[in-house]
């Protein structure tokens, strides 16, 4: 954990009006949410609003604060500024590599629509700064807002784009950099770091919270899935010249624009062997869900270097009930890990984080054994982009204990796992 700057109080809460403008209200302390219950978080567990994270305004929610005479939670139902004005809670979307302790404190009303696929960390207002109760789980920088130049990047995306009119790949990227401002693809045009190969327009998953394929009349996905089944050349053509010449560099099948990737193994299978032929510099990496141990040992034997396998709880029921799978179970995940580990490969999580679910204690029991007996590398520390409420339904939540807390969850993991290795992004496994 990176250590940054703490308040020397507790941030005043933050409301916004029916104009949809955010203002202070120093009546109330900020609060923060967990597993629905709602808390005051210490000095410790806040930092300042990172660079390049958003504020959101949500629909049909009233912000809730922490009383500062009694310490209990306080509703907000008025704007104390203006009579019969309505207002809404108020939710920080962090700038990748941090990670939440709290989500928004807030009561939903009667007819509040569903909030769309993003994740809203608890934020206040403290000396003319924004305090999120969060920390920096990655020291990474790769897609801190201050490496992105939008001049730079267009220049260089537009040259790509022109340079490539037949690889509809590099195309498709154009369009993930260009119009949703994909890190991933942002970085490729910039010749650096994690380079994304997107290949499957097809899922053998449901998820509740797929962030490119929603049924009608639900949330929207924040990106379009692609089309089409990219060949080997199209995938090599990406990923030899960025192996070859991008600092510390890997190369990424399994991306938020795709399904699930494994169900293109043999397209992979030609890639990776293709690629191998023209350098054997970097990291080929595969993020996934875990659903096919078979496809992940032919991608083992063809030369695969590591695997991020996303999950969002390590017990079979919850696992199910938010990936809706078609054909697998948490089984099949764990068999996945255990034949790259045997391969001696890199292993992380992609676990999805929310607070009050992730550090309820039986879920820590069960990721801790998953951990015992299938020896991941790394675990990556993503927060859940998904309407907090309906998450903790869709579940079916239901807790016996009070929940950990994320810091004293992270501190035992640590402790129980002193090798676990934890962050964000894909680390470069080779140079």
């Amino acid at each position: 954990m990176i250590h940054l700057p703490h308040p020397q109080a507790s941030p005043g809460l933050l409301f916004a009006n029916s104009r949809g403008e955010i203002l202070d209200y120093d009546g109330l302390n900020m609060a923060g949410a967990s597993g629905g219950q709602f808390v005051l978080p210490a000095n410790i567990e806040l930092i300042e609003l990172p660079e390049g994270s958003e504020l959101f305004v949500l629909p049909g929610r009233l912000p809730v604060g922490m009383d500062r005479k009694t310490g209990e939670p306080a509703l907000l139902d008025t704007n104390p500024y203006a009579e019969n004005d309505e207002i809404s809670a108020v939710a920080a979307f962090m700038a990748p590599a941090h990670t939440a302790l709290y989500t928004a404190a807030y009561q939903t009303q009667d007819k509040a629509p569903l909030l769309p696929l993003f994740a809203y960390t608890a934020v206040g207002w403290l000396d003319d700064k924004f305090w999120v109760a969060a920390f920096r789980s990655d020291a990474d920088t790769r897609q801190d807002a201050c490496q992105f130049d939008q001049e730079l990047i267009t220049r260089k995306t537009t040259k790509q784009l022109g340079a490539f009119p037949a690889n509809r790949l590099i195309q498709h990227l154009g369009k993930c950099c260009l119009t949703y401002g994909c890190p991933a693809a942002r970085n490729y045009f910039l010749g650096r770091w994690e380079a994304p190969l997107p290949c499957s327009p097809i899922c053998n998953a449901s998820c509740v919270g797929c962030i490119s394929l929603q049924p009608s009349g639900c949330c929207p996905s924040t990106q379009d899935r692609i089309q089409f089944v990219p060949t080997a050349n199209e995938l090599a053509e990406i990923a030899v010249p960025h192996l070859k010449n991008a600092k510390l560099p890997v190369v990424s099948f399994g991306q938020g624009c795709e399904g699930e990737p494994l169900l293109q193994a043999q397209t992979m299978e030609k890639a990776i062997k293709l690629i191998r032929t023209s350098t054997g510099r970097g990291t080929i990496n595969l993020n996934t869900n875990g659903s096919l141990p078979g496809a992940v040992r032919q991608l083992a034997e063809a030369g695969l270097d590591s695997i991020r396998i996303s999950m969002n709880s390590a017990r079979p029921e919850c696992h199910s009930r938010y990936y809706r799978p078609s054909g697998f179970s948490l089984a099949e995940l764990r068999d996945s890990i255990k034949i790259m580990k045997e391969r001696d490969r890199h292993v992380s999580l992609n676990y999805f984080i929310l607070p009050g679910f992730t550090d309820d204690p039986d879920e820590y029991a069960a990721l801790a054994e998953l951990i015992a007996d299938c020896h991941p590398d790394l675990i990556q520390l993503r927060n859940l982009n998904m309407d907090p409420e309906h998450y903790l339904k869709v579940v079916q939540h239901a807790p016996d204990q009070p929940p950990m807390g994320m810091l004293n969850w992270l501190d035992t993991l640590r402790t129980q796992f002193p090798d676990l290795q934890f962050g964000y992004f894909n680390p470069p496994v080779h140079g």
